[in-house]
């Protein structure tokens, strides 16, 4: 019984060491945990708490570390908890009982809270600069297009119409709002826990600016206890993630239906299709929804963090533990999204035939007919409204598009039209219809070429 009561006892003690522990994946924060404990030696020396000689030593061992683990030749073990105390440990073993001073003035707590905000406001950067990339290869292709007719659609149904350039400038517009979410959250975010210690900082005689200043923070962080417990940093960068997602993959959901034989509208390179098992004539959009089934997984991170924060009492609790894994995840499939997005855009082969062709079918030009009576006529709009539908009717009965109406047939719709004036054929010419539409923002090629014009000035000089 003994025996068994042992095992039992070190097995649970293995279980325990395995839930407890952090480093198989925290591991990835290694390059900001020595960049912050440089910095804190640096200061420690500054301030005269340990010597410059101690801070070389201390500087020149976490460097030295850093490669090993660069290189593949550091061993974490997990019987060391967290990459905090593996580094640590291997550092005292480099360089002896100097590396124990390292931890001088500080806590685990400011610690990870340092590393983990350095990782995301690095990512953030990284991140933000993808979006610009994105946004450059959908500017390009709105300008080869500001001529290129396609259906505008409102409920998925022909409304009026549009070119694929206008259309292209729309996720543009929504990517635009996603790098400056990401340049908002750093700017939010960008201030320095590291001196706060567990949660009511030090009565060592720090410098917090010091170290704020040569990790690349604006300033100190103001509260210790908030700033070892807090995690909207990390918050910020999924919900910013999880916005990005969401655009691309309505982008996604549209490249999928484009590609399908009901549209045609677009071919995608084969570098980013594959046939069907069984159907070799079929060629299937994997990449965009790959793209699409990713953001319910960023979704689930953003709330999954969300769930463990709603509860928890000040200052820090072992919960947040949970932080990172969802976080780096995200990160990850942000990264190869944004270039892989990036290239499928760049290869898109685009078919305006196809394009012009669905332009005539569901009548694009019918508010072109109700504002002609409008403005012409002087016939109040509701009116207009139900003598264009007359007009429609008319169309679909000749199996034939509103804007392929000859005069006569136009005239033969209702009463109403019996004497209207043979210009009205100019109005509901579909590339006249789009053009009309010269309002600020609006679909004319002349806008579109103007809201291009306005990102490239944009992304020159940001």
């Amino acid at each position: 019984m003994k025996q068994n009561s042992q095992i039992l006892k070190n097995t649970n003690a293995k279980l325990l060491d395995e839930f407890n522990a952090s480093i198989m994946f925290d591991k990835e924060l290694y390059a900001q945990d020595i960049k912050g404990s440089i910095a804190h030696s640096k200061m420690l020396a500054l301030q005269g708490i340990i010597t410059v000689a101690e801070q070389e030593m201390i500087e020149k061992g976490l460097l030295e570390i850093k490669e090993l683990i660069k290189e593949g030749k550091f061993i974490f073990d997990i019987s060391q908890e967290d990459i905090h105390m593996a580094i640590e440990s291997k550092l005292i073993e480099l360089i002896g009982d100097v590396g124990k001073k390292v931890h001088t003035a500080r806590s685990r707590n400011d610690q990870v809270a340092t590393d983990f905000r350095l990782y995301v406001l690095e990512n953030s950067m990284l991140l933000r600069d993808k979006v610009k990339n994105l946004i450059s290869v959908l500017v390009d292709i709105s300008s080869d297009h500001s001529t290129t007719l396609m259906p505008g659609m409102t409920h998925l149904q022909h409304a009026q119409p549009i070119n694929f350039g206008y259309h292209m400038l729309s996720y543009c517009a929504m990517f635009k709002r996603d790098y400056e979410r990401f340049e908002e959250a750093f700017k939010r975010n960008n201030y320095s826990p590291l001196g706060s210690a567990a949660m009511a900082g030090t009565p060592h005689n720090i410098d917090r600016f010091t170290t704020s200043d040569l990790l690349g923070f604006y300033a100190p962080t103001l509260n210790a206890q908030d700033s070892v417990s807090d995690r909207d940093f990390a918050l910020d960068l999924l919900y910013a993630i999880s916005v990005v997602m969401m655009h691309i993959s309505r982008l996604s959901e549209e490249l999928i239906l484009w590609s399908s034989y009901e549209f045609k509208f677009v071919s995608m390179s084969d570098e980013y299709a594959t046939t069907s098992s069984i159907m070799p004539q079929k060629k299937n959009p994997d990449v965009p929804e790959l793209l699409r089934g990713k953001t319910g997984r960023v979704y689930g991170n953003l709330f999954g963090l969300l769930t463990v924060m709603k509860g928890l009492p000040l200052a820090y609790n072992k919960d947040t533990q949970e932080d990172k894994e969802g976080v780096f995840d995200s990160v990850k499939t942000m990264h190869i999204s944004l270039d892989i997005l990036s290239d499928v855009m760049r290869t898109l082969i685009i078919h305006p035939e196809n394009m012009l062709k669905a332009t005539k079918v569901g009548h694009l030009s019918a508010t072109d007919l109700a504002d002609y009576m409008v403005v012409k006529q002087n016939i109040p709009f509701r009116e207009a409204y139900y003598i264009t539908k007359l007009a429609v009717a008319k169309a679909n009965e000749l199996s034939k598009d509103l804007s392929e109406l000859s005069i006569d047939e136009l005239r033969s719709s209702c009463k109403e039209l019996e004497n209207i004036d043979e210009e009205v054929l100019a109005y509901l010419n579909l590339e006249n219809s789009m053009n009309s539409r010269d309002s600020y923002g609006g679909t004319s090629t002349k806008s579109t070429n103007e809201i291009v014009r306005v990102f490239k000035d944009w992304l020159e000089v940001i």
